[in-house]
């Protein structure tokens, strides 16, 4: 094994390990003994249920993960990326083509592999807690609308990189980058409309005492509030929700049916408020903008390994190719990704909590954000 070999596999080992160890001292530091702060607001017993729910889900993780790096590990070692790829160049495909069929091929392998845990965790986990409402054909169709969707709108999107990679030369990073981030704010303003509705349905709120309430704090803060929809959740879950999506025209509120059900006027609104407060703040802006500017810096690093024979090597490969080059270098990647996330996870819980003094200073009734 070379130096990229031992790279990857130290790093690969090590952020495993540092995920174990985190996991494990969340799970020593958690209790189910209920706060001083969230007496006379939260009930004991579902705060003791919350903590063994956020015990199985995090052992059931550990599982996860331990099989996810053996399967890796196992598959690496054993030549699968160089079999794959051999039997591939037999069909004689173009380059493009041989690429999204390499990724495709794994992709599917990894999605096969990965379906009992997903199955586990909705039909026993979430079973177990009250939480699922999914039924088998329903969790059976959002998989393969899923897959449909991956093949739709990924496909032309990996087969456009491998492109300009094959073709553009030096400055293929470039078009690169700026080819998915133009497509990446495309999907931002279509998802509302085009992608979400296929896997939910989106009502729009009836007139009545929340949404009078709901218009008049948007007035009160000069929020052009386009639309306010009502959200089928409770099909799946009984888990609450809201979200705010789109931009433009096409921005939206979503309220899950199951938040609805659960909470009063003031505390909807104080939730609305919430997320009206990532737009003021421009928080969804930021967050574009790191996205993107990560994007373009994941494109750049990956032009100077593209064909890099000593990559290929400790992956034991025959050939060369841009598309595994793809592959290989988001392995190499996927560590200092962990990293930067950990970054950009503490901004994510500054964000939360702007975006609640947002809600508790713009909104009359904002102390029922504490309910």
């Amino acid at each position: 094994m070379n130096i990229f070999g031992v790279v990857i596999l130290v790093t690969l080992v090590g952020t495993f390990v540092l995920k174990m160890v985190s996991d494990i001292l969340n799970l020593r530091s958690a209790s189910s003994a209920l706060p001083d702060e969230f007496r006379g607001v939260y009930d004991q017993g579902a705060y003791e249920k919350s903590q063994r729910y956020l015990h199985s889900n995090t052992r059931f993780s550990m599982i996860t993960a331990v099989f996810d790096l053996a399967v890796l590990l196992a598959f690496w070692f054993s030549g699968g990326f160089d079999y794959i790829d051999q039997l591939i160049r037999g069909w004689g495909l173009s380059p493009v083509l041989a690429g999204l069929a390499f990724i495709g091929i794994l992709l599917l392998l990894q999605g096969v592999l990965s379906l009992p845990f997903s199955m586990y965790r909705t039909f026993v986990i979430e079973e177990r807690f009250g939480f699922n409402k999914t039924t088998p054909a329903t969790f059976f169709a959002d998989m393969i609308k899923s897959l449909l969707l991956g093949v739709a709108l990924g496909g032309p999107v990996i087969a456009a990189l491998l492109w300009f990679f094959e073709h553009s030369g030096t400055m293929a990073w470039l078009w690169a980058w700026i080819g998915v981030s133009l497509f990446s704010l495309l999907l931002q303003y279509v998802a509302p409309t085009l992608i979400m509705p296929l896997f939910n349905k989106f009502t729009p709120l009836e007139d009545g005492e929340l949404k009078s309430a709901i218009m008049s704090y948007a007035r009160e803060v000069n929020f052009p509030l386009e639309g306010i929809y009502v959200i089928d959740g409770s099909r799946r879950s009984a888990k609450a929700n809201a979200f705010f999506t789109g931009f433009g025209r096409q921005k939206r509120i979503a309220l899950f049916d199951t938040l609805i059900e659960q909470h009063s006027s003031d505390e909807l609104v104080a939730v609305l408020a919430h997320e009206i407060g990532h737009y003021k703040k421009k928080h969804i802006l930021i967050s574009m903008l790191l996205n993107t500017l990560n994007m373009g810096v994941v494109f750049f690093l990956l032009s100077l390994f593209m064909d890099n024979r000593l990559l290929f090597d400790a992956f034991y490969m025959t050939s060369t190719s841009v598309y595994a080059s793809l592959v290989f270098f988001l392995l190499l990647y996927s560590p200092v990704e962990f990293l930067l996330s950990i970054a950009l996870q503490y901004l994510s819980r500054k964000h939360e909590y702007e975006a609640d003094q947002y809600a508790v200073t713009t909104f009359r009734h904002g102390s029922a954000l504490i309910g």
